[in-house]
């Protein structure tokens, strides 16, 4: 279906947990979030309530997210089972990686048509330090065997000054030698994230030309999301540039999100949302499409990431980012 802009919204993104097995410091405090309660977290029978009527709408293309959806027991069935739903085109998931390898058999079995990978550091002590622990190896060990797979493999990079850096080239590379698309996406006022932090993507790219001068602008169809695609002639993979907060791709957004307790977010900017609880309840299809239909509407024109005072104030694993 189509927004008041007359964009079509044809995709959304499901936060299935607000548990996370790392602590980037970008999402959340060393200590963690407190967590919800699991009575307050949507069931799976909940969510393919949802996303059936969400499909009688038009929207036919799924992101699975957290926090960190592989640590939710029974991910790899609903991931399966979403799939194999009448009129879904598409289902992919964002990840850390770090169970990626003892569950991506599953996930290949239930027709994962893509998994998105986060990854800020190919350094194992700075890979420690932004995850607050988490093991590099598990998560490069997960790459490689979704990528031996065959799934189509992408890398989501957050680049910060004076940390990571130094590795724009390091990442270039992964994704030329292993074939795979690295995005780079500017950090996002959200929650933990600190934009005066980041490095703007006008500047990685630069870099990137400096040391890839055969570096052109791809217009090739590479996924849902808003990335501008960089490739080299005869060689496979990309660099992607998800640029938020300096090149805004809002009259194209094609999204809405579906956080783990039940609400609708329009736009990841606000914190505005639409409870889908009662609809639930109600036992009525209808009533889900009611309020999937008011999430389409009420989409705003854009973001305001510029304007810290109306932006959403929840860290990025509770809302699914």
């Amino acid at each position: 279906m189509r927004d008041q802009f007359n964009r079509e919204i044809d995709y959304m993104r499901i936060s299935i947990t607000d548990r996370c097995n790392l602590r980037c410091k970008y999402c959340m405090p060393e200590e963690g979030i407190q967590k919800v309660p699991m009575s307050r977290i949507l069931t799976y029978e909940e969510i393919i309530r949802i996303c059936e009527a969400a499909v009688s709408l038009g929207i036919n293309k799924f992101k699975i997210t957290g926090g960190e959806p592989l640590v939710r027991r029974g991910c790899v069935s609903f991931c399966k089972e979403l799939r194999e739903m009448s009129g879904v085109q598409q289902v992919t998931m964002t990840t850390n990686g770090q169970q990626l390898e003892e569950l991506l058999d599953g996930l290949a079995d239930a027709g994962i048509d893509g998994i998105n990978i986060s990854l800020d550091s190919l350094k194992d002590d700075r890979y420690k330090v932004i995850t607050g622990g988490g093991d590099l190896r598990k998560t490069l060990i997960g790459i490689e065997a979704a990528v031996s797979k065959g799934i189509k493999t992408k890398i989501n990079c957050l680049i910060q000054k004076g940390f990571n850096e130094d590795e724009v080239t390091d990442f270039a590379k992964m994704a030329f030698d292993l074939g795979i698309d690295v995005r780079f996406i500017e950090i996002m006022p959200i929650g933990y994230g600190r934009p005066d932090n980041g490095l703007s993507n006008e500047i990685l790219l630069q870099r990137l030309k400096d040391d890839y001068p055969r570096l052109t602008l791809d217009s090739a169809p590479r996924g849902n999301g808003p990335a501008r695609y960089y490739s080299i002639p005869g060689r496979k993979g990309s660099i992607g540039l998800i640029s938020a907060m300096n090149n805004s791709f809002c009259g194209s957004c094609n999204r809405i999100r579906l956080t783990s307790q039940g609400t609708i977010k329009p736009c990841l900017c606000y914190e505005d949302s639409l409870d889908l609880r009662p609809a639930l309840e109600s036992g009525s299809i209808e009533a889900l499409q009611r309020v999937l239909s008011d999430a389409v509407l009420s989409k705003p024109a854009g973001h305001a990431f510029e304007n810290r005072d109306c932006v959403e104030r929840r860290s990025m694993v509770e809302i699914g980012g």
